[in-house]
């Protein structure tokens, strides 16, 4: 969905312009209305293991991860969601505007993609009360308002939303000082969320244990020192039907201990 891709890589570079291209527009070929296009900067890439200058990924994360999310239009104060249909693989996601966290993340990622499966692949029973055990239980009482930041809840921010080795590397953008390579990221999902969201993706999906344990240790050190940021476990739930399982069940687990 281009418009997903374009309203997710212009979050994301507004809040850290250096960190991937701004896009500029997209729409439906004309010949070819089933085509679409999408204009973005020229992004640079280099080949992996470059030389680099600047930020580093988790720098540049820990900003991202720091900066509120925009009031979205209508509303009084930042909200979790997105203003767009975004795209998870090819799996479109709903990102409605919600107050709480643990409501959205319950309701638009774990029901949702439950409900896709079933539309798929039939019901599972013991999928569907994992899944709405978890989403009644679980997440209120671990990602809750009353239990994130001391009972005050999490303010919204952008996250990438898709965040592993594929989508991340070194190049070089417009916006970048003359003759820099730095970290950089393409093909978001973004959505406002709480910034360990970000966190899960990258440790379940395509980063080796060591890069993802440097990144995470920078970027706490650089993302405590911006803002107090409340760490809770995040769960992701994988779109087939075994990942599924194994991380609901896990959820289930950590509870009931």
């Amino acid at each position: 969905m281009p418009s997903g891709e374009h309203a997710s890589l212009n979050a994301v570079h507004n809040a850290v312009p250096t960190l991937c291209p701004q896009s500029f527009g997209h729409g439906a070929l004309a010949d070819s209305p089933s085509s679409h296009y999408l204009v973005t900067e020229f992004m640079d890439l280099s080949p992996r293991g470059a030389s680099k200058s600047g930020p580093s990924l988790a720098q540049k994360l820990a900003k991202l991860h720091t900066t509120p999310a925009p009031t979205p239009q209508g509303q009084s104060k930042p909200m979790f969601g997105f203003p767009a249909t975004t795209c998870c693989g090819d799996t479109p996601q709903t990102n409605t505007f919600t107050s709480s966290w643990s409501e959205f993340y319950a309701e638009h990622r774990l029901r949702f993609i439950l409900a896709r499966s079933e539309k798929s692949n039939g019901a599972d029973k013991e999928l569907g009360d994992l899944v709405n055990r978890t989403a009644d239980e679980v997440c209120p009482r671990l990602i809750g308002d009353d239990h994130l930041n001391g009972g005050k809840g999490v303010t919204p921010i952008v996250i990438h939303g898709d965040l592993w080795s594929g989508n991340a590397g070194t190049g070089r953008l417009p916006s970048m000082k003359e003759g820099e390579v730095e970290d950089v990221v393409f093909d978001p999902s973004a959505c406002y969320a709480h910034n360990e969201f970000e966190l899960g993706i990258m440790k379940m999906v395509g980063s080796s244990p060591t890069t993802y344990q440097t990144v995470l240790i920078e970027y706490s050190s650089v993302a405590l020192e911006e803002a107090s940021l409340m760490s809770i476990t995040s769960f992701v739930l994988g779109q087939s039907r075994r990942v599924s399982i194994t991380i609901v069940s896990h959820c289930m687990s950590s509870t009931i201990i």
